[in-house]
């Protein structure tokens, strides 16, 4: 990547600096090691079907742009460089340049031509062909447009305009008026390509005058997930007062190979797990720690059905669990109902151990490795109402908790993109230059006190707002699993050639324990009448938006009904 300085933007609500140097690249804290041999997983290339991909991640600096106020933030904009002889080039990147750079955009060529002729010349081009040369392009925003003597520019932002049949999928930035060359960038035909959606914001421009002038945003696929064909390209969308729709007018990729040849075969899985495995820390206050499944089962669980009153005893593996189907309410596993009761309920974290789901991403591109931990029982919440904290007795409480995290790896390298923390009903995608790691490129994983949501980082994480909230604090402690370890693979769908077999308790789509109704709402009448007048209502209205799953008992559903088992995660 080559280095160097920007154009300086002054925009009306304050001043944009591009004066500053660009960011650096990141890196994993260590290599990583030679992948076992399999098929294309970490081979540098992915067939798509009629093109093939390569992720390009060196890049030089067109243009960027900084915020002198520290509450804005900035971008840069960059062109992909050394392309490998015989791809082209799709657009270019962004990012916001308050982080390391770390990113991509792929180049593709066409599987076709590049077999029959090895010719890959694009001056002529059918309508047949898998890419084609824009017909024109379209200025979508510029500095030179921004008016006035209070600034000068040097960004130009260039939409390609597809032939007949064909779609864009990025941008060109370039320093200068003139168009860019129509062999800068290569469209692909329509069927070739899925929708796709904006997600997070790189830039946000904003004058007196004009309402958003210029934003910049993130793309993914609107095809996720396990089953999604959905390929994201890497690029940006931008949109501006001199295009002012809003509606995404590029695309991304689609998979049309079945066979999903760059996923890991199973030994490179197990090497993934070996070199990535987080560690995951309990909180040193933790009362209900986790433990396996079959603990869980040979100390006493116990399987109850509806309109009857006597459990019947679970066996270690969970064969005589009713599997398949929905969650019917039929049937649901409670705690034993012995002395024994009060050790189950604290887990045992000699036995824990993570159950890994491993699955397809943005169309076979990236492999999804989910870690669900299992916890015999989830403890009620505790208040933070400003200064003061009030541990509730039942509130947030329930039998039987499944938590997870995510890491998503890239099948082009092997190298470890990002981490998805699952907290509660949400979580978030958490890019591998803001994680902590413990070893090499083994992360941490920090499991909130009581309620087991994971975050990335130590400290009070609150739901809720203005200083009042759930509570769910993150420490490490002598309390950890290192997943590097202690896991087991319990379901990959695409590993069929395997003989792959998914443990009894997995296909248990009941609930992992009794729903148990009470008045939650008196409790928090309790809390909110101690409250000084003038706070009541902000404190109510707070409590109304947080999640349902803190005002009843009820066991959760197991891994596999969850709806990121084949969806993707929610962020």
């Amino acid at each position: 990547m080559s280095g160097g300085y920007g154009c300086r933007l002054f925009c009306w609500n304050g001043v944009y600096d591009a004066l500053a140097p660009e960011s650096e690249p990141y890196s994993l804290p260590a290599p990583f090691p030679q992948w076992p041999k399999g098929k294309g997983f970490a081979t540098g290339i992915i067939s798509l079907g009629e093109i093939e991909v390569v992720k390009i991640n060196d890049f030089e600096s067109v243009w960027s742009c900084r915020p002198l106020s520290k509450k804005a933030k900035g971008a840069a904009f960059y062109k992909p460089v050394r392309t490998p002889d015989g791809f082209f080039c799709l657009g270019h990147y962004s990012q916001t340049n308050d982080q390391p750079l770390h990113g991509f955009v792929l180049a593709a060529r066409e599987v076709r031509a590049q077999k029959a002729k090895g010719d890959n010349s694009s001056s002529t081009q059918s309508q047949s062909s898998a890419l084609a040369e824009p017909v024109d392009y379209t200025l979508v925003w510029c500095t030179d447009e921004w008016g006035g003597e209070r600034h000068h520019g040097c960004g130009y932002f260039w939409l390609p305009i597809p032939p007949e049949g064909y779609r864009a999928v990025g941008y060109i930035v370039s320093e200068k008026p003139d168009k860019p060359s129509l062999k800068e960038v290569r469209c692909v035909r329509a069927d070739l390509t899925e929708t796709c959606e904006k997600h997070g914001t790189i830039l946000d421009l904003e004058s007196r005058s004009v309402e958003s002038p210029f934003q910049v945003s993130k793309m993914r696929p609107c095809d996720r997930g396990m089953l999604g064909k959905g390929v994201s390209v890497g690029t940006f969308f931008c949109t501006s007062y001199l295009n002012s729709t809003k509606e995404v007018d590029i695309a991304c990729l689609k998979n049309l190979e079945s066979t999903l040849h760059a996923m890991p075969t199973l030994e490179q899985v197990h090497a993934l797990i070996k070199h990535y495995g987080p560690t995951i820390f309990f909180h040193p206050n933790e009362k209900y720690l986790p433990s396996s499944v079959p603990w869980f089962f040979k100390n006493g669980a116990m399987l109850y059905k509806k309109g009857e009153v006597q459990g019947m005893p679970i066996d270690s593996k969970g064969s005589v669990l009713p599997g398949g189907g929905s969650n019917d309410g039929e049937y649901w596993i409670n705690l034993p109902s012995d002395d024994s009761r009060d050790t189950v309920i604290c887990g045992n974290l000699e036995s824990a151990e993570l159950y890994v789901h491993v699955k397809p991403a943005l169309g076979g591109t990236f492999t999804d490795i989910v870690m669900w931990v299992f916890c015999p029982f989830n403890g009620p919440a505790t208040i933070k109402l400003g200064m003061v904290n009030i541990s509730l007795n039942r509130i947030g409480q329930h039998v039987g908790d499944w938590e997870h995290f995510t890491l998503r790896v890239s099948n082009f390298t092997g190298e470890l993109w990002s981490i998805y923390f699952s907290q509660h009903s949400g979580g978030e995608w958490v890019d591998v230059n803001d994680l902590e790691f413990i070893e090499g490129n083994k992360a941490v994983v920090y499991s909130s006190k009581s309620g087991h949501a994971s975050f990335p980082h130590p400290g009070c994480y609150l739901q809720g707002m203005l200083g009042i909230g759930v509570r769910n604090d993150a420490a490490r402690s002598k309390f950890f699993v290192d997943s590097s370890v202690n896991y087991k693979i319990i379901a990959a769908e695409y590993l069929a050639d395997e003989n792959f077999t998914e443990p009894p308790w997995l296909q248990f789509m009941g609930e992992w324990g009794p729903t148990i109704t009470y008045d939650s709402r008196s409790e928090i009448e309790k809390i909110v009448s101690h409250l000084p007048f003038f706070i009541r209502f902000s404190v109510e209205t707070i409590f109304e938006k947080l999640p349902n799953e803190l005002y009843g008992e009820e066991g959760p559903t197991g891994p596999k009904e969850k709806n990121n088992w084949i969806g993707d995660e929610r962020s």
